[in-house]
Order: structure tokens, then C-alpha cells, then sequence
């Protein structure tokens, strides 16, 4: 009885949520609350989310002050080196820009917080996904994948805990898994560009220096003035990257040779929540615009002027590249060009206490956040409008982890994830026994996808491995197929981070699991692929 209602309790949840019947907060903790009277168990209720409040608070206090700390990191201009490298790579190319969300979020995984990695890709790629209308949930299923796969390091997690549950070294896991985990990390970047490619035959491709040149020729007016103040107010919703706007108001303007003619060109499909974000349904919801030309806020036009990702003026003045492009706003106020060296150092030395576990990782964030809060900005009014300008997100956040705190303390108090754990390691049949790594590896996607990676590793893998055992399976073997399931894992409803992610894209939780699960499955499969046919599973 506890295992069917455990599974009815997840579906549940998933169903509303990808139905946009309810919130993901209403539903996390409604959803559990009556599952548990269902159970008998309603007296209990209290114990179990204090408990699940317990566990999480780590994780929340973590999140939040994480958040402050990436979020003044990017204010003064940190990652804008970074950014600039990719977004030269991108320029205006909605393939380049698909393949450079992949390639940043995998280099910013080395850190092995997932939340930090979904902050910073976000913040630089938003405004051109917005700005050329591309697809949100790409960007979001993007970079969940690449963390995913890179969230399989020694110090990301997984590892750590199939290393203590079955009290093996981590780097006998790890090590030999690189090979595969790279034609992982291979296939979500081969993933992002079929994406890409899809997106730029939806779009078309903007070729900016020509759009700049015309740019200049056209006249300016009252029209212009009123197209720069929708720019600003567009760009006034990101804080770190914008910038490239061109506001010609002639008829020439987004035309001739090398310039895109728009496509697609609805508001709607660059919204983050809107159904017709995904991919599968973008080429449903494009119209062309009878003037060949895109509005900058994401509106059809008339004036034949082309919007790229920006905050900049529309005067083309600021920090741009050989073709024209401006990818950050050089002249932000919250900058700290002077303290740019202390910054780096600052955040070297915080990933490196993380990493070395010198002390607990919110207790890290805490005091990190602090200093660069007083260090940046010394004046008290500069610091609380710093904290204001990122409460948004740390308010969603941490409602969202106390929330997912209720489902997992019922799941877990009531006895529900035991029993369906329990239920799915008997379904195997005796004649998989030799193949344990095999059937470790497949059941690491939906377990870990519905239980929390200390249920999953501390509760389920030991009593797999001791199956493998029996049938002469060595117990690494077990341990490195049990991590393949991560690219799946870190869009699962019971992990933080993904709401860092979809709540900095503006993307409803519901539009971004549809889109990615299908892809998040078949990456974790061409992981267990690769780790069979190089004999390491």
C-alpha cells in the first residue's frame, strides 16, 4: 500500500505541476499533507516536515547566501571576462548561443555547486534568449544537462556518497569513469547544437556588423526616443549582460544582404513560462513579420529596427567587439573595476575552502557574502540595495527548498520511499544478477530522480551492491554505474538548484521538466553506453 501511494504521491505532483494546476510551492506541500492522512499518518505530520525542515536548512541557508554572494560577484563585474569570451563566441547566432550556454555551464560546474553554475549562466545568457526570442527552456534544459553530467566530480556530490555508502575511495569511482562521462558531456554539447540548429532555422541568423552599418544611416526622430526607452526598460531586468541595441528607426534598418528576416517573431516565444518555449512547438508558433524585422522587446514592429540582447544605449557606444557586438554594459554603477583582483582572489579562495571542506559550505557562503558585501560596497545604503536587487531570487529559492522539505519529510517519515525502493530491487529478475552494473545504472534514473541523492546512495545502493555481490558484480563497479543518472537527477523536483535555474530564467517549472526529461534520459544512457563499452560498468 505504501509503495503504490508513494508513486501515486509523485505523479501526482508531476502531473499538476506540468498541467500548471498548481504552483510548485502549493503543490509541494499540499500535495505530501494529504497524502499523509491518506496514510493514517496525519498526526504525524509535524514531525516529519521538522524533520524535512531540518535536513534542508543547511541547503536553504546555503542557497541564500550563495545568491548574495554570485549575485554582488556579477554586480561588480567578476565574470564579465568570461562572458565577453562567450558572447564573442555566440554574437548573434541562436546555434552559437545554444552551444555557449553548454560550453559555460560545464566550465562553471568545476566548482561542483550546481547553484552558482545555473546563477551565472543564466545572468549571461538570458538577455540574448530574450532578446532574440529564442527558446528559455533550451537554455535551461541546457545547462541542467551540463551540470549534470559534471556534477559526477569528486566534490559535486554523487561521488562523495556512493564513495561512503559502499566505503570505496572516490577516485576508483571517478577516475575511471572520465572517458565516459566525456562522450557525456560530448553528447550534451552535440544535443545543443541540433537545438541550436533547429532554433536558427526558427529564427534565421542576424549577421550584426550589417545591421550596424545600416543602423547608423538611419534617420533619428521621436520614434528612436521611444525606442530607446523601451530598450532601457527591457534591459532594466537583468543585471549583468545586455547590451548591442540598435535603434535606427529608417526603413533600411534589419534589411539587405546578410540580416535575418525574422521570423517567429511572437512575444511569446521568448517567455519563460509559456508553453510555446519549447523547441518541439517553436516552429508551430512563428510568424513572419511583413516588414522583415523583429522588435527589440519582442514585439513585430513597423519601423524595420532590430533589438539584440542588450542593456546598452542605443547609441552602439560601449565595450564592443571587432564585428560591432556589445555584450556587457561597461557602465553600470554597481562596477568595481579596482577591486576586481580582490573579487577573484576572494572567490578562488572560497571554491577552495568549499572543495577542501575547511568548514561547512553555508557557513562559507556566509562569511564570503559578507565580506564582499562590506569590501564592495562600504556605504550601508549601497549594501541594502544590493540585497534588495537579488531578495527576489533568494525569496523564491528558499520558499521553494522549506516546500520541497514537506514532500521530502512525509516521503521519507511515512516509510513511502523505503517501500518503493524495496518494491523496485525485488522486481529484478534472478537472471540480471550478473548484470547488476547494468540494472544499477538504469534504476539510477528514476531513483534518483525521485528520491534525494542521501536517499538514493545511503538507503538503495548498498542493498544493490550486496545483490551484485552475490552474484560476483565487484561493488565499483555498482558505485560507477550508480552516478550516470545525474544529468536526469539535477532536474528533479527534490533538488534546489533547478529552482535557482527555471526562477532566474523565468521558467515555469512544468514547461522546463516536459521539455527536458527526454533529453536528461537519453544523455544518462549514452553515459551507461560509453561506461559498458569501455568496460568500466
Amino acid at each position: 500500500m505504501l509503495t503504490i501511494l508513494g508513486f501515486a504521491m509523485i505523479a501526482t505532483f508531476l502531473v499538476l505541476i506540468m498541467m500548471k494546476k498548481m504552483s510548485p510551492i502549493a503543490a509541494l506541500v499540499l500535495i505530501p499533507a494529504l497524502f499523509c492522512v491518506f496514510v493514517g499518518k496525519g498526526a504525524h505530520l509535524g514531525d516529519y516536515v521538522i524533520d524535512g525542515v531540518s535536513s534542508l536548512a543547511p541547503t536553504a541557508a546555503m542557497l541564500m547566501f550563495a545568491i548574495v554572494y554570485f549575485g554582488v560577484m556579477i554586480d561588480v563585474g567578476l565574470f564579465d571576462p568570461i562572458v565577453r569570451a562567450i558572447l564573442r563566441f555566440c554574437k548573434a547566432d541562436p546555434l552559437r548561443i545554444v552551444v555557449g550556454t553548454a560550453l559555460l555551464a560545464a566550465i562553471v560546474s568545476l566548482d561542483g555547486d550546481g547553484s552558482t553554475t545555473f546563477m551565472i549562466t543564466v545572468s549571461a545568457m538570458y538577455p540574448l534568449y530574450k532578446r532574440l526570442k529564442m527558446s528559455l527552456v533550451v537554455m535551461t534544459g541546457i545547462a541542467a544537462m551540463a551540470n549534470g553530467v559534471m556534477n559526477t566530480l569528486p566534490w559535486g556530490g554523487p561521488t562523495a556518497r556512493a564513495a561512503t555508502a559502499l566505503k570505496v575511495d572516490a577516485s576508483d569511482i571517478f577516475v575511471p569513469m572520465i572517458p565516459a562521462l566525456a562522450v557525456g558531456l560530448l553528447a550534451v554539447i552535440a544535443l545543443s547544437y541540433v537545438l541550436g540548429l533547429r532554433e536558427r532555422r526558427r529564427l534565421g541568423m542576424l549577421t550584426l556588423d550589417r545591421v550596424l552599418d545600416t543602423g547608423k544611416d538611419a534617420g533619428k526622430g521621436t520614434e528612436d526616443a521611444a525606442e530607446d526607452a523601451t530598450e532601457d526598460a527591457a534591459a532594466s531586468e537583468t543585471v549583468l549582460v545586455g547590451a548591442g541595441t540598435v535603434a535606427g528607426a529608417g526603413s533600411g534598418a534589419g534589411t539587405g544582404p546578410g540580416a535575418r528576416t525574422a521570423t517567429g517573431g511572437g512575444g511569446t516565444a521568448g517567455g519563460g513560462g509559456d508553453v510555446a518555449d519549447s523547441a518541439e512547438s517553436a516552429d508551430a508558433t512563428g510568424s513572419t513579420d511583413s516588414t522583415g524585422s523583429t522588435g527589440s522587446t519582442g514585439s513585430t514592429g513597423s519601423t524595420g529596427s532590430t533589438g539584440l540582447a542588450g542593456s546598452g544605449r542605443a547609441d552602439g557606444s560601449g565595450d564592443q567587439d571587432e564585428d560591432g557586438f556589445q555584450g556587457l554594459d561597461p557602465n553600470r554603477a554597481t562596477l568595481r573595476p579596482r577591486l576586481y583582483w580582490f573579487n577573484a582572489l576572494l572567490t578562488v579562495a572560497l571554491l577552495t575552502a568549499m572543495i577542501m571542506e575547511w568548514l561547512p559550505i553555508p557557513v562559507l557562503f556566509l562569511i564570503g557574502a559578507a565580506l564582499a558585501l562590506t569590501v564592495n560596497y562600504p556605504r550601508i545604503p549601497d549594501q541594502k540595495a544590493r540585497i534588495a536587487a537579488h531578495a527576489d531570487n533568494v525569496l523564491n529559492v528558499s520558499g521553494m527548498v522549506f516546500a520541497a522539505a514537506v514532500f521530502t519529510g512525509v516521503l521519507t517519515g511515512t516509510g513511502m520511499v523505503d517501500h518503493m525502493a524495496r518494491w523496485l530491487v525485488d522486481t529484478i529478475p534472478g537472471g540480471m544478477g550478473p548484470h547488476m552494473g547494468l540494472v544499477t545504472g538504469l534504476l539510477s534514473l528514476p531513483l534518483t530522480y525521485f528520491m534525494s541523492n542521501d536517499g538514493f546512495y545511503f538507503g538503495v545502493l548498498p542493498v544493490l551492491a550486496e545483490a551484485g555481490a552475490a552474484h560476483g558484480v565487484p561493488t565499483l563497479e555498482i558505485a560507477r554505474a550508480s552516478i550516470v543518472g545525474q544529468p536526469l537527477h539535477m532536474s528533479s523536483p527534490l533538488v534546489p538548484a533547478v529552482y535557482v535555474l527555471v526562477g532566474m530564467a523565468r521558467v515555469e517549472f512544468g514547461d522546463h521538466t516536459r521539455f527536458v526529461v527526454k533529453w536528461a534520459v537519453l544523455t544518462s544512457l549514452v553515459v551507461l553506453g560509453a561506461g559498458i563499452l569501455f568496460g568500466t560498468i
